[in-house]
């Protein structure tokens, strides 16, 4: 962890007061020692402009903040650079519903408690004075963090700024906090404002909570019951109370999906798709003699996670890989080699550990004390064939689609992605003939029994 310089300090406090604010002040609080990864600092007594020379002399500035009275300041100590964000007192108006737009003012002449003020709960309402080492606590945070409470500053936070509920869900579900009742209370008055912020913000709240908390499924709890869970993802609001009668799952849709991501381990995909798994599920429940049916689940939630993490505005790769997680976590482990590898061609590598991860977590999750033993001897079965390097996907064949076009006379054309196909379904079957000749002769049987050599032909000599 680092600190701003003993000099840099040194030339501010000649001048005016300088603070530590933010999580670190409440971390060391609430643990008794900084785990923050992040410092920041608040400067009262310095105008904007001499504060900005006074900081280059100890490192470089960076004024993107400056409408905001911010200066992002990065130094040089022990051979690392560190930023940092040095903040001149502000007070922020919201002029929009929904955090639409606001108002900031900053003024070096305004005090520490000023600032504070404007903060969203009182727990991260306080500043360490770097001079005198006191805490100023305008609003009593400590007392909270002492009882373990999250409360807001003031009565019109939330409608300031409803971003500060998926907060507060997020800081009770990491940081084992319980939301005080007024403040509760004012989340569920509150809850349908949520809809009015940006999606991107709304992501980075609950990738705190799914990456962050030791048990995800208090803050996923918290937004079912504040009601904000059903403005932000409706598709697993749905899953609340629909049982799974049949001797398979111990609890309803919602609570095995809560116990599944409890047991995941902390990789927000893995957690994400655990989430996601089984969404489907009341829309394919089926009664039957003994008990109920989800046919395609699995693939209906695979395509969900492609509506709802899209409309999160997640990014592609990342849709992809929990789509991928969710659409195959109904594997089987009673599988042949042949079969093993085509899973893995289909998950891919980077996926296919997460993958057992989830299977693992999903067997926690059904409450039923189930064995996970065939799911560690798969994983020894996968990494006993990856040291293999076995061919799994076109690119590891002993050809490539030049040689393809080569042999067989083509241009460029969906032919040659089909025989590469084809000869990858071969060698996953038997890697052992994954050999140039070898491929050359499967691939000339293939074109002749599909009578391409013509069709490719005469699609060559138009083009």
């Amino acid at each position: 962890m680092c600190t701003l310089s003993d000099d840099a300090v040194a030339d501010i406090l000649k001048r005016g007061r300088l603070y530590e604010v933010g999580g670190a002040v409440r971390d060391s609080l609430l643990h008794g020692e900084f785990t923050s990864k992040d410092r920041d600092y608040l400067v009262t007594g310095i105008e904007y402009d001499e504060l900005t020379r006074l900081l280059a002399r100890h490192g470089r500035v960076d004024l993107v903040g400056r409408s905001f009275g911010v200066i992002k300041f990065t130094q040089l100590k022990n051979d690392t650079s560190h930023t940092f964000d040095i903040a001149l007192p502000r007070r922020e108006y919201s002029t929009g519903w929904g955090h639409k737009e606001f108002e900031v003012n900053f003024d070096p002449d305004l005090t520490v408690e000023d600032d504070l003020a404007r903060r969203d709960f009182t727990i991260n309402a306080m500043a360490r004075d770097l001079e005198t080492g006191e805490i100023v606590d305008p609003f009593n945070g400590r007392t909270d963090i002492e009882h373990r409470l999250i409360r807001t500053t003031y009565d019109k936070s939330f409608v300031d700024d409803p971003l500060r509920m998926l907060r507060a869900v997020q800081f009770a579900s990491r940081l084992n906090l319980l939301v005080e009742p007024s403040t509760f209370q004012a989340i569920r008055d509150n809850a349908e404002s949520i809809k009015t912020v940006s999606a991107e913000r709304i992501g980075e709240e609950l990738n705190k909570l799914l990456e962050r908390s030791l048990e995800p499924s208090v803050g996923m709890r918290l937004l079912h019951t504040t009601g904000l869970l059903k403005h932000i993802m409706p598709e697993l609001e749905a899953c609340v109370n629909i049982e799974q009668p049949g001797g398979f799952h111990a609890y309803d849709v919602f609570e095995h999906t809560m116990r599944t991501l409890d047991a995941c381990p902390r990789r927000l995909r893995v957690r994400m798709a655990a989430l996601f798994h089984d969404i489907r599920k009341p829309q394919t429940k089926q009664l039957t003699d003994t008990g109920a049916s989800f046919y395609g689940h699995e693939h209906q939630g695979a395509v969900a996670v492609k509506r709802v993490l899209g409309r999160l505005r997640y990014g592609n790769d990342f849709i992809r890989e929990v789509s991928t997680l969710v659409d195959r976590h109904m594997f089987t482990t009673q599988v042949t080699d042949k079969g093993m590898r085509r899973l893995m061609r289909r998950v891919g590598v980077d996926l296919i550990f997460d993958l057992l991860d989830l299977r693992r977590a999903d067997v926690v999750g059904q409450g039923k004390g189930g064995s996970t033993d065939d799911v560690d001897e798969f994983e020894k079965r996968i990494r006993d064939e990856i040291d293999r390097e076995p061919p799994l996907s076109v690119t590891s064949l002993d050809v490539s689609g030049h040689d393809i076009m080569t042999w067989f006379k083509l241009e460029e054309s969906p032919i040659v992605g089909e025989v590469l196909e084809f000869l990858l379904e071969a060698v996953l079957d038997d890697p052992e003939q994954n050999q140039r000749e070898i491929l050359k002769s499967l691939a000339t049987q293939y074109m002749e029994e599909e009578d391409l050599t013509h069709n490719s032909s005469d699609e060559g000599s138009n083009v």
